[in-house]
């Protein structure tokens, strides 16, 4: 299959079967999505999510997060992975906020990734969910899925898989197409043991039509034992 005939094809089944794909982190305003996605880094979305009503109570907006020292921010993601490193980051980040955006999140990658703790993914993520943009962001789901099952090919780091998906990826699905990849890969296509059972595009997808080959050749080597046992036993 070529490539061009596989983005089309998985597309369509992805507008057809998961046509609203969003992101599962809970958010009120731009602000709160940002220090969201910052917090999920190396974390999953449902710690996050149980973190982040206490958090934006006590800090609802740049203003009041700005102004709090380290140990205090710290004090409410003490649960989050890297918890040290997150609250150095957030509070750099509402700083920089209030002080160089006027506490209005940035609308560029470009200007996102200026801010502490926010990386490429991030600010695409912000630039996509928030802007409508076509960014793509690319996480561990994201980077594993699409190589699976074929939209990549190669690449060596999410820098390159991101320019692949946007060179092939119509403009206007680029951020949908970011949470279909995201969800496939989180209860789906499992990095250890992907569900393949329960996958709708196995038929599109070349690590599958690699374990089928797989699957094939082992059976025929099988076959070929057996019949060389069978007439070494007549032999003797």
């Amino acid at each position: 299959m070529k490539i061009d005939e596989r983005y089309r094809l998985i597309i369509d089944w992805f507008s057809t079967y998961m046509p609203v794909a969003e992101t599962e982190l809970v958010y009120d305003n731009p602000y709160q999505l940002l220090v969201a996605v910052i917090l999920s880094a190396q974390c999953t979305d449902k710690r996050v999510n149980m973190t982040t009503p206490a958090f934006f109570e006590r800090f609802p907006d740049a203003e009041t997060l700005a102004a709090a020292g380290q140990e205090e921010i710290f004090s409410y993601i003490r649960s989050i992975s890297y918890p040290n490193n997150k609250a150095k980051h957030l509070g750099g980040m509402a700083r920089m906020l209030v002080n160089d955006f006027g506490s209005k999140v940035p609308d560029t990658v470009e200007e996102l990734v200026k801010l502490p703790g926010v990386g490429r993914k991030t600010a695409n993520v912000i630039a996509s969910v928030v802007y409508d943009l076509p960014a793509m962001a690319v996480d561990t789901h994201v980077f594993r899925v699409s190589a699976r099952i074929g939209l990549t090919r190669g690449a060596k780091n999410p820098l390159q898989a991101e320019m692949q998906l946007v060179k092939r990826l119509p403009a206007e699905i680029i951020p949908v197409a970011h949470h279909w990849l995201i969800l496939h890969g989180r209860y789906v296509c499992l990095a250890r043991k992907p569900l393949c059972n329960k996958c709708g595009i196995t038929h599109l997808c070349r690590y599958f039509e690699k374990l089928q080959n797989s699957a094939s050749q082992d059976v025929k080597q099988s076959r070929s034992k057996a019949v060389k046992g069978t007439k070494t036993v007549k032999k003797s």
